[in-house]
């Protein structure tokens, strides 16, 4: 049985994966503004997943009948300096995303809820993932477009265009 805190974290962190994917789409539409499809279609994909994240949260509560509140996404506008602002903030909150993954551990801990830890576990690795993404986007972006190597924006863009 989930203790009431870990249905209050839980439905908080449902809020927070469909802002992360509105923040995901936001940042796609600001790429395809730029005529930066493959990055577009990247943003695009990670808000799917987000959206995904949502669902997985929804259905662990809905199983141990637990109730699923939704609130209301703080919507923001986005503007940013640069093509690269939208990548460095993606990290940012991606970390912010997995300190508050691993607030709902150490409550799942704290209470000896071993089912929610295990639940959890894929999210822990799933952050960790998501992290080293946003970091290799960084570097090859520092690499292939800060550099100056010609046409490395086009070539990065091309590259995001395969992700399944």
């Amino acid at each position: 049985m989930l203790s009431q805190k870990l249905i209050e974290l839980m439905n908080d962190q449902i809020n927070k994966e469909l802002y992360s994917s509105y923040l995901y789409v936001a940042i796609s539409n600001y790429y395809k503004e730029q005529n930066l499809d493959g990055f577009s279609s990247w943003f695009l994909f990670q808000a799917k997943e987000e959206l995904e994240h949502a669902e997985k949260f929804m259905k662990y509560l809905q199983e141990e009948e637990a109730k699923v509140i939704l609130k209301t996404v703080e919507v923001k506008e986005f503007n940013f300096k640069d093509l690269k602002e939208p990548l460095t903030f993606q990290l940012a909150h991606e970390k912010y995303v997995t300190s508050l993954i691993e607030t709902i551990y150490e409550e799942a801990v704290n209470t000896k809820n071993y089912k929610t830890q295990l639940f959890l576990n894929w999210f822990i690795t799933e952050q960790a993932e998501e992290e080293d993404t946003a970091k290799e986007l960084i570097r090859k972006y520092e690499l292939l477009v800060e550099n100056k190597t010609g046409n490395g924006l086009y070539q990065l863009d091309e590259s995001l265009k395969s992700r399944k």
